[in-house]
């Protein structure tokens, strides 16, 4: 399994790959330097291996790299970043 980026203009998903199969994802939109996370699903194989974390891990190493803020708009993504401290430093200020 691996976790995979696309992107569109402005529009992009992370996912997890499984030999060509797609077991989750997470969609995001950005937009002058911030980037809403707005969409997380993971399939209820992977159920219990913390593969949604792992997406937005993904997601806060991307805005990291390319000097994002994100803005959390997903429920889920919104409690990580709740629960995980070390990514405030890509938290956008609302």
């Amino acid at each position: 399994m691996e976790i995979k980026n696309e992107e569109r203009h402005h529009a992009g998903i992370f996912y997890i790959d499984d030999n060509g199969n797609r077991l989750g994802e997470m969609r995001y939109l950005t937009r002058d330097n911030v980037m809403n996370i707005y969409h997380t699903e993971v399939s209820e194989k992977l159920k219990g291996q913390h593969m949604g974390e792992k997406l937005v891990e993904a997601g806060v190493n991307f805005a990291r790299e390319n000097h994002l803020k994100i803005l959390p708009t997903c429920v889920f993504a919104r409690s990580v970043f709740n629960r995980v401290k070390a990514y405030g430093d890509v938290l956008a200020e609302i």
